[in-house]
């Protein structure tokens, strides 16, 4: 699966009006990297140590956040290294591999909190049945399909983007995509953009129908309840809600900057629209559920206490 691809490098030009800034950008991107780090891995740590959180909404929200270090390490590193090099510059092979990671990630993001709706959609609407219908099995089943089905789905397209030639090296974006790699090609890309948009709809699809069929059933559902049950099912659904908003405006700015001309905007105000995507879901999804969730906010707060000790759950 090897090409001739002129270029053994790519060169991320928008680094270079970062260059008399640079070092307080470094320092920002280290700020935010470490933060990504620090809160999803203490929220791993959370659900894993205390055994009244192994539950299948905490499980799903322990791989959101694994998938939070993922996609920050995918991007953060490479892009404060980057950043400090004269060139601005990074082989093409580290270009592809972060391609695949990023994309990778974002689909996964997607998929996890997809089936975090259908985990909702059970508690609220087969109350009684829920810990026979959210199985052990099926749990382990939903977090294989959350993980593999992005890992292979975009492992499948890409090989046509790894057959392309490159042969020019500019990127005007602060990290490496797949449509940024295509239009490095001096193939015949037609094909390839035409797969791609439709790959989007395939990678997309099933887990915007199970957010939406959650949705809709928990919709019905708190028509007919009481406004007890109304309220307990807002409760319920809130973290997840707002973590579907922040992942939607995500979407939106990526989808404005890469259709649409955003030169007009001020510098800054691009970058943030370019990376919200990568860095704001891993950051705010544990603030989110940490602070959102009592089980999870009262073991938080007691874990970074003088006494330094998880709070045992009724």
């Amino acid at each position: 699966m090897t090409n001739s691809s002129i270029v053994s490098s790519v060169v991320l030009e928008v680094l270079y009006r970062m260059d008399d800034l640079k070092y307080l950008y470094f320092m920002i991107f280290f700020v935010l990297y470490m933060f990504v780090l620090i809160a999803n891995t203490t929220l791993i740590f959370i659900i894993i140590t205390e055994k009244a959180l192994h539950k299948p909404m905490y499980v799903f929200l322990c791989n959101l956040a694994a998938n939070g270090i993922y996609g920050g390490t995918a991007l953060l590193p490479s892009l404060m290294g980057t950043l400090m090099s004269p060139s601005h510059e990074v082989s093409l092979a580290c270009c592809k591999a972060q391609t695949y990671f990023l994309h990778t990630y974002a689909t996964i993001e997607f998929t996890i909190l997809s089936v975090m709706s259908y985990d909702r959609y059970v508690a609220i609407c087969y109350p009684l049945q829920y810990h026979s219908i959210m199985t052990i099995t099926r749990v382990y089943k939903l977090i294989a399909f959350s993980w593999g089905y992005p890992l292979v789905a975009f492992a499948l397209f890409f090989i046509l983007t790894l057959r392309l030639t490159i042969c020019r090296n500019i990127i005007g974006r602060v990290y490496c995509s797949n449509y940024s790699l295509v239009k490095l090609s001096c193939d015949d890309t037609n094909v390839v953009s035409a797969i791609g948009l439709f790959s989007v709809v395939i990678y997309s699809f099933p887990q915007l129908a199970m957010t939406l069929y959650s949705y809709g059933h928990i919709l019905k559902i708190c028509f007919t309840a009481t406004k007890k049950s109304k309220i307990k099912a807002l409760k319920t659904c809130t973290p997840h809600l707002f973590a579907i908003l922040n992942y939607s405006v995500g979407c939106f700015f990526e989808i404005v900057q890469s259709r649409f001309d955003t030169s007009y905007l001020p510098f800054e105000t691009q970058i943030v629209m370019s990376l919200y995507f990568l860095i704001f879901p891993p950051i705010l999804n544990p603030a989110i559920y940490g602070l959102s969730v009592q089980a999870l906010r009262a073991n938080i707060f007691r874990l970074f206490s003088s006494k330094n000790k998880l709070l045992p759950l009724k």
